[in-house]
């Protein structure tokens, strides 16, 4: 008996396909793509989810002659670029936590106190450093990362192989989810805004009834103090919001 086994090259090629856009969007998803996730998981996440998704989007990847790698790497490329779009617009979601932070950080008098950031591998600041991890934390404790994975399987509904990349939609998607990752930052932290402005006009007060008091030294703790029982207070709120934000993200790609 012989087996035919000419089908493998191209069924080699188009895993590797698939592998491109599945893996660059699984190492930059929030929750599945972390730093503190073990790169080698990671890798095995992705080459899982594209061994489940082969047997069905196969199909849908135009036959290269195995010839002529010129169009191969230009898919792969293009595999990559969809994948890393993808992956950055639920990355950049994740940054209004950090925006968030750094405001309420600054209003309490804590803007110069930076710790490593264990997703971000660099220095950032203690309090966006705090939601952000909670934000990753409550990304896993409610089933987000099943919204994320969702993502993976209808991008080849959005993004269909072979065919021409719209580049101006995914620089104004990109665009987009900047600006609104921007504004609900400084939404999320409206409340310490609003307590920053009161309370640095009241020293201003302070400081002009009574020029010989040292209205840094007492403001300061105080304002730490009130910060961190505000925080306490409007935590839960916060990431109510942030949850509510990602969750439309990730239904609008996944729809």
């Amino acid at each position: 008996m012989q087996v035919n086994i000419s089908f493998l090259p191209a069924l080699a090629v188009t895993f590797i396909l698939m592998f491109a856009r599945l893996g660059t969007m699984t190492m930059l998803m929030p929750g599945i793509g972390e730093r503190g996730i073990p790169m080698r998981i990671r890798l095995v996440i992705a080459l899982m989810l594209t061994l489940v998704m082969l047997p069905i989007y196969r199909s849908n990847y135009p036959t290269v002659p195995m010839a002529n790698f010129g169009p191969i790497v230009a898919l792969l490329v293009q595999e990559a670029i969809i994948g890393a779009v993808l992956g950055l617009t639920a990355r950049l979601t994740l940054s209004a936590l950090e925006v968030a932070g750094a405001t309420i950080a600054n209003q309490m008098g804590l803007g110069f106190a930076t710790a490593v950031d264990p997703n971000q591998g660099q220095q950032g600041i203690l309090i966006g450093n705090l939601l952000a991890m909670l934000g990753v934390a409550l990304i896993f404790a409610t089933d987000m990362h099943h919204l994320a994975i969702g993502a993976l399987d209808h991008s080849y509904s959005v993004f269909k192989p072979g065919e021409f990349l719209p580049t101006g939609d995914a620089t104004q998607l990109m665009l987009t989810i900047v600006s609104s990752a921007f504004k609900i930052g400084v939404q999320l932290a409206a409340p310490f805004l609003v307590f920053g402005l009161l309370f640095n006009l009241g020293l201003g007060i302070l400081a002009r009834l009574m020029p010989q008091l040292q209205v840094f030294f007492l403001g300061l703790p105080i304002s730490i103090m009130i910060g961190f029982a505000m925080l306490a207070a409007f935590i839960g709120a916060v990431m109510l919001g942030f949850l509510g934000h990602l969750e439309a993200v990730l239904l609008g790609i996944v729809r």
